[in-house]
């Protein structure tokens, strides 16, 4: 059985890397979907996220990364995968999880949703903090991959 982890990944965290290698462990398949959202200015390109996750998950065989916009059952459908990987943080993660678990079940039955807990020490890991420890020259490097932590560096420097 092959699964779909969908998100932006701007970038990708220790966190999120946590949740692929457990799925790897898990699934035959995971997908890592990286999201072109027209709506968001995201500090990294699709084309940037992409490698950043390829270079991040180059030891893992059974992990494969796309980017996709649109709506992410319509990627599953693409994809022919029946099976959501999310991760949660706090119960407020848990709560939006929820919410978008029951409106892809709505919009296709047949595709379900597992939900796996930070582990230990990933609780407080967003890219929305790197992003911000990273403006501010602060040291992200703990909660990054070495690619997204290089390209971090990378991306602030020539944002000087």
């Amino acid at each position: 059985m092959d699964c779909l982890f969908p998100g932006s990944f701007d970038p990708v965290t220790n966190g999120h890397m946590d949740l692929i290698r457990r799925g790897a462990r898990m699934f035959d398949t995971v997908y890592v979907g990286v999201l072109y959202n027209v709506e968001k200015k995201g500090l990294f390109t699709v084309e940037e996220r992409v490698q950043m996750l390829r270079e991040a998950c180059s030891d893992l065989p059974n992990v494969k990364v796309v980017s996709f916009a649109g709506l992410t059952v319509e990627l599953c459908r693409q994809l022919q995968v029946r099976v959501l990987l999310r991760g949660v943080r706090s119960v407020k993660d848990l709560e939006s999880e929820m919410t978008l678990s029951r409106i892809n079940r709505m919009l296709d039955a047949d595709i379900d949703t597992v939900f796996l807990p930070a582990s230990g020490g990933m609780e407080d890991i967003s890219s929305s903090v790197v992003r911000e420890l990273g403006a501010f020259r602060g040291h992200a490097d703990e909660f990054l991959p070495p690619s997204a932590a290089r390209m971090v560096k990378e991306k602030f420097a020539n944002h000087q």
